[in-house]
Parts: C-alpha cells; structure tokens; sequence
C-alpha cells in the first residue's frame, strides 16, 4: 500500500467553536461531500452544499433523536467523498484526524455496497427521513429522490453506503488483507 494514501491530519487547533468551520474547510479543500458522525447523543448524518455544512438535526430540529453536531460529545466524525475521507476522531491525549485518498498505485476491491435502514421516507431540504421498522427507527440521510418501490414482496431498503477497502501484502508470506477502509458515497438502489 502506498505511504501517501493515509495522512495524519492536524487536529489540534479544533476548539468548540470552530469545529464546523474547521469540517467546512476541510470538505472544500479535499472535495468532500457526506458527514456522519457517531456522538454520545446519537447519530449525525450531513452534506456540505456551497461550501457550508448542513447536518439533519438542522433540517429536523423537532425529532429529538438528531442531535447537534457538538465537540463535546461528539466521538468520531467522517467526512467523504468520491475522492477520499477524513475521519476525526476523540482519545484520551485529545482531538486525531486522519485522511485517505485513492492514489492510482493502490490495489483495491470493489466498492462494498452496505444497506441502510429505511423502507420508507420523507424528503425534506436534500434530507430523506427513513424510518424502518414498528419500533419507529429513524434516520435522515442526505439524498433525495430515493424510489421505494419494490416488485418483491420483501421490505424495500433502497439507501445503500458505499465502502472502499484498501489491499495490502505481507512481505514475508505474500498475505493479501484488508488494510483500511473508508466511506465512499451514499446512493439509492
């Protein structure tokens, strides 16, 4: 794998009132376009548009399972694209980033479709509220014009995660293993 693919970001100059300006300026400078982030409060999903970022809990302020994108609870943090991700994350010492972009040296396996929860939905401002499920699970992911429709008589879950793994080879034995993963895109089946 190539050295230049995983870069250490610095991260140390995020405080609590700039760490969406800091997300801002990295999805413009690496051309970013997806957030999700994991907090103590829930999940957040986002997008940047115009080079500002607008996080479901904006867009749905009255569901109070989408909560603020704060430093304070916030755990770990990716921001991504087609052409890499920065994932952000929380230890002990302190804030860490790191990015990943494709070079065209790295070995790749196709894209891994992963399926999200939702067999139905609400579009609203570039958000689709999915909910899933008698027990109400909810999400709002940044894609619009998702088509739930299904000819099986299965639940239709149409969003779909792109994740991208990374190849690398042991010197001594020729091993192939999965060395590093990231997030890709968002799409509708």
């Amino acid at each position: 794998m190539s050295k230049e693919l995983c870069k250490k970001l610095p991260a140390d100059d995020i405080l609590k009132d700039t760490l969406i300006s800091w997300l801002e300026q990295k999805a413009k400078e690496f051309q970013l376009k997806y957030l999700l982030a994991h907090a103590e409060d829930g999940v957040i999903w986002g997008h940047f548009q115009d080079d500002k970022l607008t996080i479901a809990h904006s867009i749905f302020p009255e569901i109070p399972e989408f909560p603020e994108l704060r430093l304070l609870t916030l755990q770990q943090c990716r921001i991504f694209g087609e052409t890499g991700e920065i994932l952000l994350w929380q230890t002990d010492k302190g804030l860490k980033a790191r990015l990943i972009q494709d070079d065209s040296n790295t070995e790749k396996l196709p894209d891994e479709v992963q399926i999200l929860l939702g067999t139905q939905g609400t579009e609203k401002d570039g958000f689709t509220l999915l909910s899933d499920g008698q027990q109400g699970l909810k999400h709002a992911v940044p894609l619009t014009g998702i088509n739930f429709d299904s000819d099986d008589k299965k639940q239709n879950r149409p969003v779909r995660l792109l994740v991208r793994h990374y190849i690398a080879y042991d010197e001594k034995t020729g091993v192939a293993r999965i060395s590093l993963s990231r997030l890709v895109s968002l799409q509708s089946k």
